[in-house]
């Protein structure tokens, strides 16, 4: 059976995207219900897997690792072995903080979090020493934009 997300769940969904920390009662009073009302519908939407986590969000600046880079690739193969291989290497290189197998001309996008091009030189050789790829290019952002962690809703 699929999870009736009404008006009121995205609304408790959008105050919590901005404010993980908001109490039960500050969100209840935000959406004009009652304080257990309330709890119940984040249950629910916890329990459903709508709710995944809720994080704090770091400024990687902060931490010396300012440097975002988008890393586009080919794979060398598309064997059970390389994808294991690969998959090794997304889950083991802490510097990889997204990876999206792709349609179209690129296999894979990374999204990866360096403090600076020699930074991204040794994650680069790294990554290359566990898996091979067939062709491998970086992009590093200039400036960040937009930079959401936040679904429409």
């Amino acid at each position: 059976m699929a999870l009736s997300i009404d008006n009121t769940d995205r609304a408790i969904l959008r105050l919590l995207q901005i404010d993980a920390t908001l109490s039960v009662d500050a969100l209840a009073e935000d959406v004009h219900l009652s304080r257990n009302a309330c709890w119940r519908r984040v249950k629910r939407l916890e329990e459903a897997g709508v709710l995944r986590a809720r994080v704090a969000l770091v400024d990687p600046a902060k931490l010396g690792v300012g440097q975002l880079v988008f890393v586009l690739m080919r794979a060398a193969d598309h064997s059970p072995d390389w994808l294991k291989a690969f998959d090794r290497a997304v889950q083991t290189l802490p510097e990889i903080t997204g990876a999206h197998r792709m349609s179209g001309d690129l296999d894979y996008v990374l999204r990866v979090q360096v403090a600076d091009v020699a930074d991204y030189d040794r994650f680069y050789k790294r990554l290359i020493s566990i898996v091979p790829v067939r062709d491998i290019s970086a992009s590093f952002v200039m400036e960040n934009i937009k930079d959401s962690t936040a679904v429409p809703l």
